[in-house]
């Protein structure tokens, strides 16, 4: 199972709970940016399942024909602004992270994180330099918890993952972004049975009640 690094918490519970529910099954995992699983897979990589946060990594799967079948979206996620606990410099909009005397991390372009960050900050009218720019979300989130940067802009669900390390700063709906998760059994699956018996597990009704515990909104009507 290849998927999104944003998927870590819920998937790990996810799959426990297929294998519970499917004794003698087992779920490997690789969480990662979803662009590095797509080039992965590209370059061979053994994986069953795909999984997405977000479309332009998916269609580039799809593209390069390296899924069976349509992919499925079953979750979203919308951004947060991750800083210290405490929010010690003050910040409070997405405007504030134009502040130059501010340390701010994003994710890559290239990376869902990233590419929502980018449109959520065209939205709201700021530039900024970043520190750096991580190569999957979980790299910005240990930055910001350890200190080296001041804030950086996430998944809702990071900022919860993240716990007493870390607080959020709520990003208004007009300048967010929203990002669709989708899954897909790849096509060189070596157990295409087993990939699509967990799809379905994931958009059974405990499946949503996981994705929701972990903060991801429904998937769009």
């Amino acid at each position: 199972m290849f998927a999104a690094s944003s998927l870590t918490a819920a998937f790990t519970e996810a799959g426990k709970a297929f294998s519970a529910a499917n004794p003698g099954t087992s779920v490997t995992f690789n969480f990662a940016g979803s662009s590095a699983l797509v080039t992965q897979i590209g370059q061979g990589a053994p994986a069953d399942v795909f999984a997405s946060a977000d479309d332009a990594n998916m269609k580039k799967l799809t593209d390069a024909g390296e899924a069976t079948g349509a992919a499925s979206k079953f979750a979203r996620n919308s951004l947060e602004i991750l800083v210290a606990k405490g929010n010690p410099k003050h910040i409070k909009t997405v405007s504030d992270l134009g502040n130059s005397a501010l340390t701010v991390v994003l994710c890559a372009p290239a990376v869902p994180c990233g590419a929502a960050a980018a449109a959520t900050l065209t939205k709201a009218k700021v530039t900024l330099t970043p520190k750096s720019l991580e190569d999957q979300v979980k790299g910005v989130v240990t930055k910001v918890t350890s200190g080296e940067a001041d804030a950086g802009i996430v998944f809702v669900t990071d900022v919860s993952a993240a716990g007493a390390a870390a607080d959020g700063v709520a990003i208004p709906d007009d300048v967010n972004t929203i990002t669709n998760y989708s899954i897909v059994v790849t096509k060189a699956a070596t157990n295409a049975a087993g990939g699509s018996a967990f799809i379905g597990s994931i958009d059974s009704a405990p499946g949503r009640a996981i994705m929701a515990k972990y903060g991801f909104l429904a998937p769009a009507a």
